[in-house]
């Protein structure tokens, strides 16, 4: 057995797969460091496992001591986790609107905030907790009407989300064991981030401040829908410094093209099921460490399932076949054939 991502021999692993032998038969059974914090990547065009794998991971961390897993589902990918033998829940989550800051909140809203309504934005984010009483605090403000108008409007469009709540989700609902899945699925880009935005300054701030003593790991599936917008800070903040406070960040997405920079040269795991794109193969082969020898277009796998693990804590490189899942997968794309006649 090989577990990648780790030196050391105890801990809790993940059983990620088995090693692909030359004749196509199954190798060597592989595992996966969970013991440690780690930021990963997962990227394959669509179809090709990335989703799959993802849930892999959040299967054996569902059952893995000493971790608080959450999964980011914007697809409703994750769901039968919680239908099968998996300590896993489900929740269509809110989140408390001072869990964003007054940047986050300009951000969110697209709002200048050294220009009219995007200052009132900040000093209500600033004097209040709620978005009830940012909005009272905007409509009390000193500021000429249409500015408050302004402000004002942006604020009733977040209080139309939904998301938003004084009892929204917090850290401590996150701790006690089992995968909590974030159903994001309906819900627009916007308020999207700003769970994630949230959900990942809480878990960070947690383990700062020692109110948290399990190690969380966030799971983000379609990531690339949330490192262009509110959420891209706070996952920043995990991949460059989540490791010390015992973090862990993974990013999946279909696009590392579109991930930033940071996303992929500050992963210490890489997991590249199959690519075509020239922009995504190329956005790997920038980020390409020095003892990852020849063309990294040619070493990604061309069968779905089939997976290149780059681990930058041993600095080598592992072809797998990633075992098939105990839990139904929710990522499959419906089909004609399967509907009955009526």
């Amino acid at each position: 057995m090989v577990v990648i991502g780790r030196e050391r021999t105890a801990g809790p692993t993940a059983h990620l797969g088995h090693y692909r032998a030359r004749d196509g038969s199954r190798g060597t059974r592989v595992e996966m460091d969970l013991d440690a914090p780690h930021a990963g990547v997962v990227v394959g065009k669509r179809g090709s496992g990335k989703t799959y794998t993802l849930g892999v991971l959040a299967e054996d961390l569902a059952a893995a001591s000493g971790v608080a897993p959450v999964v980011a589902d914007p697809m409703g990918a994750f769901a039968p986790l919680a239908d099968a033998a998996v300590d896993a829940t489900v929740v269509c989550p809110t989140v408390r609107a001072d869990a964003l800051g007054p940047r986050a909140w300009c951000t969110l809203l697209g709002l200048d905030p050294e220009r009219g309504p995007g200052t009132l934005v900040w000093q209500a984010a600033t004097e209040t907790m709620t978005l009830p009483k940012m909005c009272e605090w905007i409509e009390d403000a000193d500021a000429p009407g249409e500015t408050r108008r302004a402000a004002a409007n942006h604020l009733a469009m977040a209080r139309s989300w939904g998301v938003f709540d004084a009892d929204g989700l917090a850290a401590q609902g996150l701790r006690d064991g089992g995968v909590t899945v974030l159903n994001l699925s309906g819900i627009d880009r916007a308020p999207a981030n700003a769970v994630v935005a949230a959900v990942a300054t809480a878990l960070y701030d947690a383990r700062i401040e020692n109110e948290m003593r399990r190690l969380p790991w966030l799971l983000v599936d379609e990531a690339h829908a949330f490192t262009n917008g509110v959420a891209e800070r706070a996952l920043r903040r995990l991949l460059t410094r989540g490791r010390h406070p015992g973090v862990s960040c993974w990013l999946a997405t279909q696009r590392p093209s579109a991930l930033p920079a940071v996303a992929l040269s500050q992963v210490d795991l890489l997991i590249a099921h199959r690519l075509t794109s020239e922009a995504d193969v190329g956005a790997l082969t920038d980020a390409r460490p020095t003892y990852l020898s020849g063309d990294l277009g040619e070493r990604l796998p061309a069968a779905t399932g089939e997976a290149l693990v780059v681990d930058d804590v041993t600095e080598s490189t592992h072809h797998v076949q990633v075992r098939e899942r105990r839990t139904p997968h929710g990522g499959d794309s419906p089909r004609a054939s399967a509907v009955g006649e009526p």
